[in-house]
């Protein structure tokens, strides 16, 4: 029998981590991000945040202009030490190259799906973060299987206020960055229907 072990690696601990030293991590599944040079991992997504993800695409999909782009786990590389990646993002066409590593301007709309380990640091530093970035809408969607919901944020001035919500079968109507409904309910049952 043979045993295998993770690969170390090594990150410099005498000044802020910056979005160069990230090539250093591993490719391990987790989500490595950056809040003011200091490392947070999350870990790989659960199956029902891969389901909401994967639905939303869709819905967001089937209505986005030819404008925009949606993009699923894009790097959003806000400042040399501040790095978040969102489970979604809707971004300007024009706003990103072919070559680009990370996008480097505010998308017009971040999603976090939340889980119980994410769920307040979604709504507090992670709102406050991109809210600074001036990301024009934030939705955070709660993809609990008894009662999954939908809270959208709208960026006046430098600051988020709450722009609609939506829980179970009540309909979400999305007008920013492009009209969308989604329903929250729909995204996490085991039978989809659009």
């Amino acid at each position: 029998m043979s045993v295998m072990s993770a690969p170390q690696f090594v990150l410099p601990a005498d000044r802020p981590l910056t979005v160069a030293d990230l090539d250093l991590t591993p490719d391990d599944g987790c989500r490595y991000e950056l809040d003011d040079g200091v490392l947070v991992v999350t870990p790989a997504p659960v199956t029902i945040h891969q389901r909401v993800l994967h639905r939303l695409e869709v819905l967001l999909e089937a209505a986005c202009p030819p404008e925009f782009e949606v993009l699923p786990g894009p790097g959003v590389e806000m400042s040399e030490i501040q790095y978040r990646i969102p489970d979604l993002v809707v971004v300007r066409s024009a706003s990103i190259g072919v070559a680009d590593k990370n996008v480097t301007r505010p998308p017009e709309l971040v999603v976090e799906i939340a889980s119980p380990s994410t769920a307040s640091y979604d709504r507090g530093r992670k709102k406050t973060i991109y809210a600074q970035f001036g990301i024009p809408a934030y939705w955070i969607v709660v993809p609990d299987p008894d009662q999954p919901s939908l809270i959208a944020y709208a960026l006046t001035r430098d600051t988020y206020s709450e722009a609609g919500r939506a829980a179970g079968e009540q309909r979400f109507a999305a007008a920013t960055p492009f009209p969308v409904e989604i329903v929250p309910a729909a995204l996490v049952t085991a039978r989809w229907r659009r």
